[in-house]
Order: C-alpha cells, then sequence, then structure tokens
C-alpha cells in the first residue's frame, strides 16, 4: 500500500524519502528508487494529487524556450541586441524579432531599444550550446518604461505568482501597480512611490517566508496593515494588463501515462461462398444467318 511520508510544502534534503509504493510519481527534483521516492535536492516538497516536486530554496535561472523574462540591454550588435538574462547565458535579440516595423540596414538601433533598457521577452529557442535567442514580437512584450526593478530568487517566483496568479493579483489590487514578473526572478513594478514601496516589502517577504504555511494569509494581513485596505482575495483576470508572465513557472504537474487496455484481435469469420446464379445465354440471330 502507497504512503505519504511528508506533508506538502514541507522542507526535504537530498536521499530523503518523501513516498513509499507505486501510486506516486517523481517530478523535478524527485526520483524513484524501488519503490520509494527520494529528493536530490534541497526544497520544498510540492504535492499536486499523485505527483510529487521539490522546489530549489536557491539557484541560478536556467534559460527555457517559451519562458516569458526580463532582460536588460548590455549591448547594441550589427543584427540586433545582447540582453542579460540573470542567469550564466547571455540573449540574443535579433532584428526581425524586435519589432513588426521593418528596420532597414543602417538604421539607428537605440530608437528601439538602448543600452541598460529592461524588456519583455519570450525565450524562442535554446541550443545545446544554451546560445538563447529572444522575441519581442507579441501580446505584452514590449520595453519598459519607469517604474523599479527588483531582482527575487528565481525559484521563489511561484510563490510570488501564486496559483493562478492569485498572489501577484492580489497586491496589484491592493496597491494598485502594475507588476509584471520575469520566469527569470526580475521583477518590474510601477505606481505611486508610497505603493511602490509596499509592494517591494511584500514581494521580498514572500520571498523569505515561500516555505511557511499560511502564506497568503499572512500576506493578506500584512497589506491590510500597511495599507489600511480591505483585502479581498479574487479570482485572477487572465490576460490583463500588467498581469505576470510567470503563470507558466509553476509548471504544471505532468500527468501520469496510463496505457489504453488491450484489445484482444478477433479474426472476423470468413463468409461462406455463394455462386452466383448462372445467367442463361441468349443466342442473337444475325441478319443474314441461315436459321
Amino acid at each position: 500500500m502507497s504512503k505519504l511520508l511528508v506533508k506538502n510544502k514541507e522542507i526535504i534534503v537530498p536521499g530523503q524519502v518523501v513516498a513509499e509504493g507505486m501510486d506516486y510519481l517523481p517530478s523535478f527534483g524527485t526520483y524513484r528508487l524501488k519503490d520509494k521516492i527520494l529528493a536530490n535536492r534541497l526544497g520544498v516538497v510540492m504535492i499536486d494529487g499523485k505527483v510529487i516536486k521539490a522546489i530549489p530554496l536557491a539557484g541560478r535561472y536556467k534559460p527555457r524556450r517559451n519562458d516569458t523574462i526580463i532582460g536588460r540591454v548590455i549591448d547594441i550588435l550589427m543584427s540586433g541586441w545582447r540582453v542579460e538574462t540573470n542567469s550564466p547565458y547571455s540573449a540574443v535579440l535579433p532584428l526581425q524579432d524586435a519589432s513588426f516595423d521593418y528596420i532597414k540596414k543602417g538604421t539607428d538601433l537605440t530608437k528601439y531599444f538602448g543600452l541598460d533598457d529592461y524588456v519583455v521577452a519570450k525565450i524562442t529557442n535554446v541550443t545545446s550550446q544554451n546560445l538563447v535567442d529572444i522575441s519581442t514580437k507579441g501580446p505584452g512584450l514590449r520595453k519598459l518604461s519607469g517604474g523599479r526593478i527588483l531582482y527575487v530568487n528565481t525559484h521563489k517566483v511561484p510563490r510570488i505568482i501564486g496559483k493562478q496568479g492569485s498572489m501577484v493579483s492580489m497586491i496589484k489590487d491592493t496597491t494598485g501597480c502594475k507588476i509584471t514578473v520575469g520566469q527569470n526572478g526580475i521583477v518590474w513594478i510601477q505606481g505611486e512611490p508610497a505603493m511602490e514601496i509596499i509592494a517591494v516589502e511584500v514581494i521580498k517577504k514572500i520571498e523569505d517566508e515561500s516555505h511557511i504555511p499560511g502564506l497568503t494569509d499572512n500576506i493578506k494581513a500584512f497589506l491590510e496593515k500597511k495599507t489600511g485596505k480591505k483585502v479581498v482575495i479574487s479570482k485572477p483576470v487572465e490576460n490583463s494588463e500588467g498581469n505576470s508572465y510567470s503563470e507558466s513557472a509553476e509548471r504544471p504537474a505532468p500527468k501520469p501515462f496510463v496505457r489504453p487496455a488491450h484489445k484482444p484481435f478477433v479474426k472476423p469469420a470468413p463468409k461462406p461462398f455463394t455462386k452466383p446464379a448462372s445467367k442463361p445465354v441468349q443466342k442473337t440471330q444475325v441478319k443474314g444467318d441461315k436459321k
């Protein structure tokens, strides 16, 4: 009989047995050894149905295709821009993926993106040599103006976003700030200066207390104390302006593969052969023939 040996959001260490039996499935940060599931890193265990994964407590961001990130322009090339991604690898923004406008050869590229500009971009390709290509052509992908930039632990991004964006939506609704959270751990905040400071304090609190149960209630009480407003946890609105682009950072657990039931092959019974009825041959008389 399968047995779960840890509680959801509990801190686990490498080698720790988190479940026994074959009913549970290992995911990111866990592995199976015979009939047991063990942790292979220090982190917080997340249990989604029968799938068990471990969210690391620390570490650098590794670029992945289709991630939406916030990056800083660090160089202007002949064919585009080089962007720092808060990871060991920088990215290249090609001319054809920077704008829907046609950019002629020899155009002053600083008219589009200058040095130290921050952009919201989507990773379009990551090669085996970790060469990263990004694009700013798409909904919500743009150059950021104003506001402030905040760096957070990459592995705490899912907690900052919350389930289906609930946590970041609560912060935005209470402070009135526009907040964009990149999956690479860079956060952009724009609003009233006093509210921006509160939003920064809240995000830092989430980062520090992400492993503590009851985080949502603690953040709600903290926001009510700081702003003096009644906080209502509402269902987040998808695709709203300023919405976080890291909703996919807390990736859904893979569905277990269920092999379809094997249906035995039944050979159809042969149809009995029925000889078609013979038609009588009609003799036709040709004109001029003798009878």
